[in-house]
């Protein structure tokens, strides 16, 4: 069994203090050295917007100012992961954001995947929206997801979850893309019967796009990216053996300069080491939580 040790643990450090956004690094330690989440969360905050959304490149390929539904769903993620009893995952960054989520929902309750606002900023070229965007799955199933994991009580909760119900059961097919927040949705929306009979109707679907074979090229999406965790409905997807593969495959996965990298295109100079300091982190926090990390960390 392959694990990153503390020599590894080390380069990614490096790699990180080097290259990294000063929220990376921040994140980093606070999963490995012991950091506060204080200072996550304070330098999440300055990504935040007077209308209670997030922008300024949180999602590094949306480098405009103006809040995004996107970067909310990032806010949330480090929100969630910096969540304990001393620093809940409520608190004004949530209201603000879910007053926002309201504002900028469609009648059906589902918020767009961009907003038409993209145009104005440098944005990388797979953003693109109609005038009058739809609600979606990507990111609304997340967003509520992350908020039904908090018992947050705010009126977007109940009409976010009620738009992704009959679409997640109605689908015939999905995307990675689309997949990833609907697993969200189902892991912790609080209905664990009809989340699990929609688990297993989605589950073909969703292998359709899964690279068993860790040296696919290109953009290819991977078992782990699905079950980065073993709690939750994306590990059920894959056997044991599957995900131990993959595993071994990661910690190889790691660059000479501590990193790992990401597989999507880099359109512009300044996302490759945003992306991959953000991604090194993930990694890391992957193989920690199945068990491949033997190097100094301070949180299990």
């Amino acid at each position: 069994m392959k694990t990153v040790t503390a020599e590894a643990l080390a380069a990614a450090e490096r790699y990180l203090l080097l290259n990294a956004r000063l929220i990376d690094r921040l994140r980093f330690d606070y999963h490995f050295r012991g950091g506060s989440a204080a200072s996550v969360r304070t330098a999440l905050a300055a990504y935040a917007n007077a209308d209670g959304g997030f922008g300024n490149a949180l999602e590094p390929d949306l480098r405009g100012t103006v809040s995004q539904p996107q970067p909310v769903e990032v806010a949330f993620h480090v929100l969630d992961e910096t969540a304990s009893s001393d620093a809940p995952f409520g608190g004004p960054l949530v209201r603000g954001a879910c007053d926002y989520l309201v504002r900028i929902s469609n009648e059906d309750g589902g918020v767009p995947f961009v907003l038409p606002s993209v145009r104005d900023a440098p944005a990388a070229p797979w953003w693109q929206t109609p005038d009058d965007p739809p609600g979606n799955l990507n990111p609304t199933a997340a967003l509520a997801g992350l908020l039904h994991k908090h018992g947050v009580d705010h009126p977007f909760v109940g009409q976010a979850t009620a738009f992704c119900w009959p679409r997640i059961e109605a689908l015939t097919e999905t995307t990675p893309y689309e997949a990833y927040p609907v697993l969200t949705f189902l892991d912790h929306v609080p209905d664990p019967a009809r989340a699990e009979a929609a688990f297993q109707r989605l589950a073909p679907l969703v292998k359709r796009h899964v690279a068993l074979d860790p040296d696919t090229p290109g953009e290819a999406h991977f078992p782990l990216d699905f079950a980065p965790t073993p709690d939750g409905f994306g590990r059920k997807l894959f056997d044991d053996d599957v995900i131990e593969h993959h595993l071994d495959a990661l910690v190889d996965r790691q660059a000479e300069d501590g990193s790992w990298t990401f597989n999507w295109p880099a359109w512009t100079a300044v996302v490759q080491h945003e992306w991959t300091g953000f991604v090194t982190v993930e990694r890391l926090l992957t193989l920690r939580a199945h068990g491949r990390l033997t190097g100094r960390s301070v949180r299990p």
